[in-house]
Order: structure tokens, then C-alpha cells, then sequence
């Protein structure tokens, strides 16, 4: 039974993207260690929530690889449904936890909460993913009225999500929706299009969609007052200065000073890289940067090597959701962009932000494990020129 066991599991590696995995969990490795950091002086356990969390998307994962992508792709009025009724939920049993300005969240049995936006994220790639390769495949997608389904398809959890406050989440959706229709290869024109509506629009969601928490986080950005920017400035610059005290090599994991104090505020969570900054300096933020980079790369290969559109789309919305949140987020920290509530992903404190990272990167491993007929016809051709090579 033990050698059918190690068999079943090198039988799995075999077929993986092993060097994907392996990434996967250093980014989680690095996060559990600064966590774990942030919280020495803390009573709060945020690490155990982290450990529990990258455990239970790991078994997600495997799960999810095993399943070919074009099955989980015929089913993807589940996944639309599962994830409308997530959102619809909030509205009725939804609340606030400490340090959140949205109410995007649901109480779990056992004390433990849950973030829906997080789940119809991955949601969102399946059938978002299905609709562009169904339109695809009905040459539709050049079409105004294939197009349109798109925008309101897209509109759907934006929208949703925005009358729930996390307005950050709504952003992320939005940049996934038009990184995955551009990938897609909706015409220039629309974007273009898309474009000019957004600065029309600008005064009317400055006037009527912005609160004034909002205003205020935008306009400290631009601002010298000195009042601005002791409140709604303050967690930037004072993230601004950790990473900066923390050199080229940085302070030590656990001996940064600015950590342990905590000075900025909810560095656990959207400001985890301000303690890698302090305390593993610019070669250590380098080498996470350059984690991501790989995740990013293999994504994109096997997006690349995917034999159908269904599979090159639900890579690229994954693409997405890393490369838009790390950027943003990125931002936020460095005062690039206003403070909007997006995690680091992998690395900030969150287990529903890491379960559901975990579920999107088994679609990827999915896609991997599952080539289509042409690709293994390719594959086997090669092999056969191979052989005639050095026969």
C-alpha cells in the first residue's frame, strides 16, 4: 500500500510543473517568515492562520490539477453560480473585521471568517475563461454584441463588490477583465474606446461613486499639507522609511526595530513587504520579486503550450491576478498609488486570499498536466525526429 502511495505521488510530480510548485510554496515560505516576524511581539497568531490556510489550498490544488481544465470548464455555470451566491450573501450576512473599511466578509463556524471576493476571483477565471473561448469558437469575439456580453459579464462582480465597499477587489477584477479580453484578442478599438469613457467619467466618480476616505487617500499622493498627510499619509511614509532603513542587506529576519514596534500600521497584511524591506533589505525584496517573476514566466509558458483557448485563458487570468495585485500593490507601499486594501499575494497575512491563490494556481497545474491531442501529437513527433537524429 506504501509503495502504491509513493508511486501514485511520483507519478503526479512526474506530470506537474514541478519548478511552478516549487516557487509556489518559496513565495509561501518567505510569507510565513515574515509573519511570523511581525507577530513575535504580537498576541494576535496570524502565522497559524497562514500555515492552516497554505495546507488546505495545497490539497485544493492537487485536487483541482488532477481534474482536466476542459471538465472543469463544461461546468462553469457552477463556478458562476457558487460565485454569485457568495456575493449576494454579503448583503445579508456579510460584516467588518478591525482594519478593513468594507464589509466584504462572512463568519465561519470556530471564529474563523471567510472573504467571498477571494473565491470569485478563481470564480471569475473559469468562467470568464469558458465565455471568451466559446465566443472564440463561434467567431464572435471581433463582434459589438460578443463584446458586450464580455463587459457584462465583467460588470458583474465589479459592480457587486464596489456596493460592498472593497473597491480595491473591484480594481483588481476590472484590470483581470481587460488583461484577459486583450489576451483574448478583442480589437484595439474597443480598449481605445474603453479609454476615453474612463476619463469622461472621472468627474462623475470623483462627485458621486468616491467617498471622502477615498479622495483623501488620492489626493495625499499630490498633497503638502501637513495634517493630510499625518493621517492619510502616514502608513506610506512610515512604510517608506522601513524599507529604507533596512539597506542592502537588511536588519536580520527578526530583528527588525520598526517591526517589532509597529510602527506601520497592519504590516501583516498589505504592508508585509515594508518588513521585508527592513529586514531583508534590497537583495532579499529582489529575490522575492524575482520569485514572482519565475511564477509569472511559467504561467506564461504554459499558457504558451496549452493546446486550446480555454486553457491559454484561464493561465492568462491567473496572470492576471498575480501581476495586477503585486503591481498594485507594489505601488501602494512605495506611494505610488493610494492605499486601496490589495495584498501581496502568497505573502500578506489572509488565509482566504492564500487558499483561493492555491485553487488558482491548480487550474494552472491543470492546464499543464492535461495537454490536448495536438499537443501530445507534437510531443511524439519531436520524440520520433529525435530518434531519427541520433539513430
Amino acid at each position: 500500500m506504501v509503495m502504491g502511495i509513493l508511486t501514485s505521488i511520483g507519478e503526479y510530480l512526474r506530470k506537474t510543473d514541478k519548478l511552478l510548485w516549487l516557487v509556489t510554496f518559496a513565495l509561501s515560505l518567505t510569507g510565513c517568515m515574515l509573519i511570523a516576524s511581525q507577530q513575535r511581539l504580537d498576541s494576535v497568531d496570524f502565522l497559524k492562520t497562514q500555515i492552516i490556510a497554505v495546507s488546505v489550498g495545497t490539497i485544493f490544488a492537487v485536487g483541482i490539477s488532477v481534474i482536466d481544465y476542459n471538465n472543469t470548464g463544461k461546468f462553469w455555470y457552477i463556478a458562476g453560480g457558487l460565485g454569485l451566491l457568495c456575493l449576494t450573501a454579503v448583503f445579508f450576512i456579510g460584516m467588518r473585521i478591525s482594519g478593513t473599511d468594507d464589509t466584504g466578509w462572512i463568519r465561519l463556524p470556530f471564529g474563523m471568517t471567510f472573504q467571498p471576493s477571494e473565491f470569485v476571483k478563481i470564480c471569475f477565471i473559469v468562467t470568464f475563461s469558458k465565455h471568451l473561448a466559446y465566443l472564440a469558437e463561434k467567431e464572435w469575439l471581433h463582434s459589438f454584441l460578443g463584446v458586450l456580453t464580455l463587459v457584462v459579464h465583467g460588470a458583474i462582480p465589479v459592480v457587486l463588490i464596489h456596493f460592498q465597499g472593497d473597491d480595491g477587489a473591484a480594481l483588481v477584477f476590472a484590470l483581470m477583465f481587460l488583461v484577459m479580453t486583450f489576451a483574448a484578442g478583442v480589437q484595439i478599438r474597443y480598449f481605445i474606446l474603453s479609454a476615453i469613457a474612463a476619463v469622461c467619467a472621472v468627474p462623475f466618480l470623483w462627485t458621486s461613486v468616491l467617498n471622502s476616505d477615498q479622495k483623501n487617500r488620492l489626493a495625499v499622493l499630490f498633497s503638502s499639507d501637513d495634517s493630510m498627510f499625518k493621517t492619510y499619509g502616514w502608513q506610506q511614509y512610515q512604510g517608506k522609511v522601513s524599507i529604507a532603513s533596512g539597506g542592502l542587506f537588511g536588519k536580520g529576519l527578526f530583528n527588525g526595530p520598526r517591526v517589532a514596534r509597529e510602527i506601520v500600521p497592519y504590516q501583516e497584511n498589505d504592508f508585509i513587504f515594508t518588513v521585508a524591506g527592513e529586514e531583508l533589505g534590497l537583495i532579499g525584496c529582489t529575490a522575492i520579486l524575482a520569485l514572482f517573476a519565475v511564477m509569472l514566466f511559467r504561467v506564461l509558458k504554459n499558457s504558451a503550450r496549452s493546446g486550446n483557448a480555454l486553457g491559454k485563458n484561464m493561465c492568462i487570468g491567473f496572470f492576471a491576478l498575480i501581476s495586477v495585485q503585486v503591481l498594485v500593490n507594489l505601488g501602494m507601499v512605495l506611494g505610488i498609488l493610494p492605499v486601496i486594501g490589495i495584498t501581496l499575494p502568497f505573502l500578506s497575512s489572509g488565509g482566504s486570499s492564500v487558499m483561493c491563490l492555491y485553487m488558482g494556481a491548480g487550474l494552472v497545474q491543470s492546464v499543464h498536466m492535461h495537454p490536448t491531442y495536438e499537443e501530445n501529437l507534437s510531443v511524439k513527433l519531436k520524440a520520433r525526429k529525435y530518434r531519427q537524429v541520433f539513430v
